[in-house]
């Protein structure tokens, strides 16, 4: 297994793939422009969030023209990030075809070429031009217009009309053998015309040409320039060999060239890291709408009245022009400091071997972002991709399964995981991918691994033992640790036990090492007495061996607090004897409670009755007005309106006899509740 994965990697790093890629398939691209040079591509830093770092580097003498090809959905990550290097030159100009530059340039010209049009139509539309033309003799004069006439033979035939010193002639143009222009701006503009139109057969491709003025240089120089692009994210895989008790781990760069160009012996750096990165539309061009403002025309002035006013103290004006002088120094520095950011290209990284990392890639940290550089030259032809060797190191790993407290509480027997818990020890912050875990010679299964930092433990899984299962048990408890009583509230402190028995047994003939994950209950703690060996933020990981043929049980306890606040003058006489009937609570809370229970019930009775007596006297009132409608009909001078009579003087009798109860039970009940509530106020527990 070893002899793999070293055999693999060394005949990478001979460079038979990079030497095959180099000049494949693949359309070249579009020729420069004439008097232009083409930097090379030198160096490449690919990013994990989809951007690269392109350096072009060559010499030139004097005054130079640089021509640089990009694809047109890029134009604008281009003029965004281009950072240009040349000390012998205080003029630098970029010049590139805007968007709409191929129709508005060739529609400005005296011979628009925009919709391919036929000999007819560019003749009529050069009126007055002065012309020499083979019909087959030869004929000079100024086109006068094109004209369309009926042919013998069916359809349209068109002639040219001329202006000639012998006077007017006519000329089929199917006779014309050949016609030149006399003025060389015509021919000028034919000819630029066609050459752009030659030039935009490469749709996709936009060429950005930088003048040098150089007129500090002497001799050939260096120049270079630099940009950031979209480039595809280079990913990352690993081979795990567990084979042995110092396991080898092996890391490949996969890379891609998307792009129109080759890659010809670069330096290649692949960075891991989140830089911000996004897109901003610089290539089109934009204009603002204005509004448009009536004219200003002198009229009659308005009359104004100006109020008084009072000037600056003379004090003041001191620190005013210190405060200007300050701003202006602060604008200065930011000018310098951004011409600084916009000249310079970016820092090279100083290669540093990597740790215990074989020396398959130059490793170098830079804040939060670690560049990984391969050791030799990288070729890589145009829409090609590569594996590229990027650590080969020992590692230091420990088996283990992993058992999922997780999955085990959705019910039934599960397998844990096989397992190795990984230590960094390459030296490099290892970027995510897939592992491929070879153990004891063979394939063993595949895992994934986030970002890894270095020194940093990280478990991965690869497989399930089905040998061991396993599962969990729940339980669930609510215990009073406290009741306070005061000014009416009582206050009942709880301790809520979640507890999980996790049961493994190993049917295997070795002992198992194992980690449970036991997942984190929100609110809670671990009760006093355990411990984990490691937590993330969403589970505990406890360490157990299960031995061969044997069974493990491990609890795990959970604690969380609760409290409950409850106002007693509100509570129903129901809820008081449940409190008072609860063994949870302590005797001398109940003892309270059962007090309470008593008074409310004497309030609630007098309340109760007090009701009752009103609710009667509501009922003698309405009889009353009954009978009183009665004897109004019946007439008091009749038997029956005296027996109405009768009547009415009982009621009033009865209504005088309830109101004095009715007195007498608000009294009893006001009484009662003064009583209750002054109980419930006192209370103190």
């Amino acid at each position: 297994m070893r002899r793999f994965f070293c055999a693999g990697l060394f005949a990478l790093c001979a460079g038979g793939l990079m030497a095959q890629a180099a000049g494949e398939g693949g359309k070249p691209p579009p020729a420069s422009t004439k008097g232009e040079t083409e930097l090379a591509i030198t160096r490449i830093a690919l990013f994990s969030s989809g951007v690269g770092f392109f350096e072009r580097n060559g010499r030139v003498s004097g005054a130079a023209s640089i021509a640089t090809p990009f694809n047109a959905n890029v134009i604008d990550d281009a003029l965004k990030s281009l950072a240009i290097i040349d000390p012998a030159s205080s003029s630098i100009q970029v010049n590139y075809p805007s968007e709409s530059t191929l129709a508005r340039t060739l529609r400005s010209l005296s011979v628009d070429l925009t919709e391919n049009p036929d000999i007819a139509s560019i003749l009529g539309s050069l009126r007055g031009a002065d012309i020499d033309i083979y019909a087959p003799a030869l004929i000079s004069g100024r086109i006068m217009g094109v004209e369309r006439r009926f042919a013998t033979a069916g359809g349209n035939e068109p002639y040219l009309s001329l202006f000639t010193p012998a006077g007017i002639k006519t000329v089929a143009l199917k006779d014309v053998s050949g016609f030149s222009f006399k003025d060389e701006n015509i021919n000028a503009d034919i000819s630029h015309a066609l050459d752009l139109i030659m030039a935009s057969r490469a749709t996709d491709t936009r060429i950005l040409s930088i003048t040098l003025s150089g007129e500090n240089a002497q001799g050939e120089r260096e120049v270079s320039l630099s940009y950031v692009i979209p480039a595809p994210v280079w990913k990352v895989s690993y081979r795990l060999d567990l084979s042995h008790d110092d396991p080898l781990l092996q890391g490949w760069a996969i890379v891609d060239n998307d792009s129109d160009i080759d890659w010809e012996q670069v330096e290649l750096s692949l960075v891991t890291g989140r830089p911000v990165s996004f897109i901003q539309r610089l290539y089109a061009p934009y204009h603002l709408v204005r509004p448009v403002l009536p004219l200003a025309i002198a009229g009659v002035a308005e009359a104004s009245v100006y109020t008084s006013g009072w000037e600056e103290a003379p004090a003041a004006a001191p620190q005013m022009n210190m405060k200007m002088a300050a701003e202006s120094r602060a604008q200065e520095a930011d000018d310098a400091a951004y011409s600084l950011s916009a000249t310079a290209a970016a820092p090279r990284a100083a290669p540093a071997a990597g740790g215990a990392a074989a020396q398959t890639a130059a490793t170098q940290a830079a804040g939060d972002v670690f560049e990984f550089t391969i050791k030799k030259p990288v070729s890589l032809a145009r829409q090609r991709s590569a594996m590229l060797p990027l650590v080969e190191a020992r590692i230091r790993a420990e088996k283990t399964l992993v058992f999922s407290g997780e999955k085990a509480m959705r019910g039934g027997l599960i397998n844990p995981s096989i397992s190795a818990e990984l230590t960094n020890t390459t030296g490099m912050k290892l970027p995510a991918g897939p592992i491929t875990v070879y153990d004891g010679g063979t394939y063993a299964g595949d895992a994934l691994i986030n970002f890894f930092p270095e020194h940093e433990k990280r478990l991965i899984s690869y497989g399930d033992d089905l040998s061991v299962t396993g599962g969990v048990t729940s339980a669930f408890s609510r215990n009073v640790v406290s009741v306070q009583i005061r000014q009416g509230v009582m206050i009942i402190n709880r301790k809520q036990v979640y507890e999980k028995t996790y049961t493994i047994k190993n049917a295997s003939g070795e002992e198992k090492r194992l980690v449970i994950e036991h997942p984190v209950t929100g609110g809670a703690a671990l009760a006093d007495g355990m411990q984990f060996d490691e937590r993330t933020d969403a589970v505990y990981r406890f360490a157990r061996r299960v031995p061969a043929g044997g069974a493990i049980s491990f609890a795990v306890t959970e604690e969380a607090p609760v409290s409950e606040r409850i106002a007693l003058s509100q509570m129903r006489l129901e809820s008081f004897v449940s409190y008072a009937a609860d063994n949870a609570l302590p005797e001398a809370a109940r003892a309270a409670l059962r007090k309470a229970v008593e008074v409310k019930r004497k309030a609630d009775a007098a309340q109760t009755f007090l009701g009752d007596c009103e609710k009667e006297l509501a009922r003698l009132a309405n009889e009353q007005n009954r009978i009183r409608q009665n004897l109004t009909a019946a007439g008091s001078q009749t038997p029956q309106g005296q027996e109405y009579l009768k009547k009415l003087s009982d009621l009033d009798a009865s209504i005088d006899e309830r109101n004095a109860i009715i007195q007498e039970a608000k009294t009893a009940a006001q009484n009662a509740q003064d009583e209750y509530d002054a109980y419930i106020a006192g209370l103190s527990l």
